[in-house]
Formats: structure tokens, C-alpha cells, sequence
């Protein structure tokens, strides 16, 4: 739970130990729990990595102050990075698909960030070869490099997972998270298979998208709406290490969105649609874990709620699904 109860010196000092919530509508026997990561100062859990990230390479001489950050992010990251840059000295620059969400571009401005738009058509793909191109040109210029740098998951090795742990007194069963970068859920399952090898651990993804292929399962490539997760190219994922992996959970633009409007009705919780995604998910594992289909060492399922739906509302998020798909 949140323990900042002391006045602190930085907005840097804000970030982590967010609260882990009951998901009243998991059956009973199996309780889900989601970590709430809007309550970072920057409203997701990539404000764990942009300060872990930057803290770790300026230890480590590859950034000095006064340096620049160039990152590849459809949003939240940039946010996150923006934050810890303004604190630390160092100037940001991000590169970011022109699909992504306005406010979060809006966002990255505002904390002094310069924002550069490359095509939707390039992908993030076309995102990461221009911040190289970018960062190159550049003196004291390094691009972190989110899905590829291991300081992204190790972050959640250090950090998110311990807080996972100590609230639950070690009693987790499961712990199912969306893969993007695959940087959240892999830091968690290090962590969690050191602690019980039985723990089961389950990426979501949407329906479309490729990890589920790393299983051997078949799945055909399709545009989602979901964002923040998934992937059309597993080869660019470089963090996501499918051995860690006992399950990939597909679920559909529409369950998710249908979950995400459920959650904020019934439940409070203002999230967006890789936390819809993911509540669906933990709820059907947890399902399987209470008939036995599935075991685990615990009776319990936790996931990750990355961010607030108050990032979407350009996009229509509590609209009709075909307003919103569309």
C-alpha cells in the first residue's frame, strides 16, 4: 500500500509503493488484486523505469547532467522519462507514432519534453531507427531504449515485485500482466519464481497480436485497439523471455473494453484498456485456479493496472465499443 505519509523533498520520491486493490468481481476462493500504478506522480508504471532507467545509467557514466534523453514511446514512457529528466538535468526527446494518444504527447510537452511524430504506418519500428538517428547527431545523447534495455525489467525486479510480495506476505499464486515491451511482467516473474517455481505466470495480449505464437499456439496477426500491449513482431520484443511464461492470455478489444467501462462502474477504478485486458485475464486464470484446472502454490492472482483511462478520453474510451473501435 501507499506509505508516503512524511513530507518528501522530490516528485521522484512519489513513485512506487502504489496500492494493491481487491477485484471485487474475482470469485472468492481465488481473489484478484491489482497493483494501481496511476498512483505514480506521472499516472502509470512507466514512471518506475524513467526513474530506475536514468538513475542507473548516469551511475554508470553512459549519461552525464546535462545530457540528452531520446526515447521511442507511444506515451506513458515518455512521461515517465520527462519526470525523472526534469529532476535530474537532463533534456528529453521523444519519438512517438501519430496514432498514440494526444493527451499523453500533450503531457511529455508539458514537462519540457521536445516531442518528434513519425508515420503510423512506420510503427514503432519506424519510431526506434529515428531516435537512433536522432541520438547520433547528438553529443551526451543516449536512447534507453525501453524493449530492448534490461534495466526495464530489472526496475520491477527490484521494485514493483517486492511491493507485490510484502503486501501479500509472500501468498501470491499466480501473477498475470500485459506485455508490451515485456519489461513489467518479466521483472515480476524473475522475481516471483525465486521466491516459488510453482507461482503461474500469464502475459495478456490482445487479440491480433503475436506472443501467444512463443507457446506454440497459433494466432493470427490483426489489428487491435488495445494499447500499451501486444505485438506484431515478437523478434522486437527483445526482453520477453517465453520460458518464464506458463501461459499467454488473449483476450478481445471488446472484453476489454466492456471491463474497463465495468471496472469504473462498479468498482471505481478509472483504467484503461490493457487494464481492462488484463482484469479479464486475471479473472479467468483465477477461475481455472478455483476448479483446479490450473495450479498454483496460492489462492490468489495479482496483476497490474498500468494507467488511468483519463489518457483516452480523446479516443472515445467510454463510448460505444463500435464508437470506440472506430
Amino acid at each position: 500500500m501507499t506509505t508516503h505519509r512524511e513530507p518528501l523533498d522530490s516528485v521522484l520520491d512519489t513513485i512506487g509503493e502504489t496500492p494493491l486493490v481487491r477485484v471485487t468481481a474475482s470469485v472468492d476462493a481465488v481473489p484478484v488484486y491489482a497493483k494501481l500504478e496511476s498512483f505514480n506522480p506521472g499516472a502509470s508504471v512507466k514512471d518506475r523505469i524513467g526513474l530506475y532507467m536514468l538513475e542507473q545509467m548516469l551511475d554508470r557514466g553512459e549519461l552525464s547532467p546535462g545530457g540528452t534523453v531520446v526515447e521511442p514511446t507511444a506515451g506513458n514512457t515518455g512521461i515517465g522519462l520527462a519526470i525523472a529528466a526534469g529532476q535530474l538535468d537532463l533534456n528529453a526527446i521523444f519519438v512517438v507514432p501519430e496514432r498514440f494518444s494526444v493527451e499523453k504527447q500533450q503531457l511529455m510537452a508539458a514537462l519540457g519534453a521536445e516531442i518528434i511524430n513519425t508515420p503510423t504506418e512506420d510503427g514503432m519500428g519506424g519510431a526506434i531507427d529515428r531516435a537512433h538517428q536522432l541520438a547520433a547527431e547528438l553529443d551526451n545523447a543516449v536512447v534507453p531504449q525501453q524493449f530492448a534495455n534490461p534495466l526495464n525489467a530489472e526496475a520491477h525486479y527490484e521494485l514493483t515485485a517486492p511491493e507485490i510480495f510484502d503486501a501479500l506476505d509472500g501468498n501470491v499464486g499466480a501473477i498475470v500482466a500485459g506485455c508490451g515491451t515485456a519489461g513489467t511482467l518479466m521483472g515480476i516473474a524473475r522475481y516471483a519464481l525465486e521466491q516459488d517455481e510453482d507461482i503461474h505466470i500469464c502475459a495478456v495480449e490482445p487479440e491480433g497480436s503475436l506472443y501467444s505464437t512463443t507457446k506454440g499456439k497459433s494466432a493470427a496477426e490483426a489489428e487491435y485497439k488495445i494499447e500499451g500491449i501486444g505485438t506484431h513482431d515478437v523478434a522486437t520484443n527483445e526482453l520477453f523471455d517465453p520460458d518464464l511464461v506458463d501461459s499467454v492470455a488473449q483476450v478481445s478489444d471488446e472484453a476489454a473494453h466492456t471491463e474497463l467501462k465495468r471496472l469504473a462502474r462498479e468498482e471505481g477504478h478509472l483504467v484503461a484498456s490493457s487494464s481492462g485486458a488484463a482484469s479479464v485475464a486475471a479473472q479467468r486464470l483465477a477461475a481455472k485456479i478455483e476448479s483446479g484446472v490450473v495450479s498454483a502454490p496460492h489462492d490468489s492472482v495479482v496483476t497490474i493496472f498500468p494507467d488511468s483511462s483519463e489518457r483516452y478520453l480523446s479516443k472515445g474510451i467510454y463510448r460505444s465499443f463500435d464508437e470506440w473501435e472506430n
